[in-house]
C-alpha cells in the first residue's frame, strides 16, 4: 500500500523515547504504530510496534508516551514488559508472545515506513487525526478540527464538578 513514507528522524524518536503514528490497513481500517528506540545494533537504531499489548490490546501509548524501561516496552495495564527490540515478552500475562512488527527503514537519521500492509495516515494517535492530518483540509497544523474549542475538555463524560 506505502511506497515508502518518511516519518520522522532517529533522533526525535530517542528525544521523545517514542513516537506515535496512525496508519490505515489493506481495508481503509486505522491503527496507532509506535516507534521506540532500540540499542541493538543488529536490528537497527528504531524498531515500529502496533501500539497494543498482546495480552488485551491495552494501547502502550495513550497519549503521553510508551512507557518504557530498561530497553523493554511496559504493558500499562497489567505490567508486561516486551524487548524493544524483538517484541519479545517474556513476562506476566503477556509471556511468550510477540509484539506485531511494522516494517520500516532508517537512512541518514531519517526513518520511513515501508510496510506493504500499511499506509501512512498522521502523526499522533488515531484521535489526533482529522483527515488525515493534511493542513487545510479540515484540520490546523496540530491536526485538531478548524472549529474544534480548545479551552473545552474533549470528554464526553456527564459528570460535572
Amino acid at each position: 500500500m506505502t511506497e515508502r513514507t518518511r516519518l520522522t528522524t532517529t533522533e526525535t524518536v530517542y528525544e521523545e523515547g517514542s513516537w506515535l503514528f496512525t496508519v490505515r490497513d489493506q481495508y481503509g481500517e486505522p491503527d496507532e504504530v509506535l516507534l521506540v528506540p532500540c540499542e541493538d545494533e543488529s536490528d537497527g537504531p528504531v524498531e515500529a510496534w502496533i501500539n497494543r499489548c498482546t495480552h488485551e490490546a491495552q494501547r502502550f501509548d495513550r497519549g503521553f508516551g510508551a512507557p518504557m524501561r530498561d530497553g523493554q516496552l511496559v504493558c500499562p495495564k497489567h505490567g508486561s514488559m516486551f524487548d524493544a527490540c524483538s517484541g519479545y515478552c517474556d513476562n506476566g500475562d503477556a509471556a511468550d508472545t510477540t509484539l506485531v512488527s511494522v516494517d520500516l527503514a532508517v537512512e541518514d537519521g531519517a526513518v520511513y515506513l515501508t510496510d506493504d500492509s500499511y499506509e501512512f495516515a498522521h502523526a499522533g494517535s488515531i484521535e489526533d487525526g482529522g483527515t488525515e492530518g493534511a493542513e487545510g483540509e479540515g484540520t490546523d497544523e496540530e491536526g485538531r478540527d478548524d472549529e474544534s474549542d480548545d479551552d473545552m475538555p474533549s470528554s464526553t463524560s456527564h459528570i460535572g464538578f
